[in-house]
């Protein structure tokens, strides 16, 4: 399974790379990861006008998008657009960070998972 990330890098930019979950054959459920550890669970709903420029992450954490759509800046200026069922592994929790805004006038809707000191993917 694979999955969009944000890091940052030595000099704290921050940049867009991919995750890959690796998934095992559980039988009639389908594929499965192993299970990781994970922190808080945080449900936030964002306004429509929302336009939060250069930021870190405030911890290493996922978020999973219900409702709405946005896009995320990162150093290099490149953009990605991302809705609904979305999900992104946020850890530039250093340095420059990213911008994030509301698209097209909508609010969203969705959940952070933080991820504990150490676990790795």
């Amino acid at each position: 399974m694979k999955i969009t990330r944000i890091y940052n890098d030595a000099n704290g930019n921050s940049h867009f790379g991919e995750l890959n979950i690796a998934l095992k054959d559980g039988g009639a459920i389908g594929f499965l990861s192993e299970k990781f550890p994970v922190g808080n669970l945080i449900f936030r709903e964002t306004p429509a006008d929302y336009d939060f420029k250069w930021h870190p992450a405030p911890t290493r954490q996922f978020l999973f998008i219900l409702k709405g759509r946005c896009e995320f800046t990162v150093s290099s200026g490149e953009a990605r657009q991302f809705g609904g069922g979305d999900l992104i592994l946020l850890e530039d929790t250093e340095g420059q960070g990213h911008c994030s805004k509301a698209l097209f006038n909508e609010v969203r809707h969705s959940i952070f998972v933080t991820v504990p000191e150490g676990v790795t993917f």
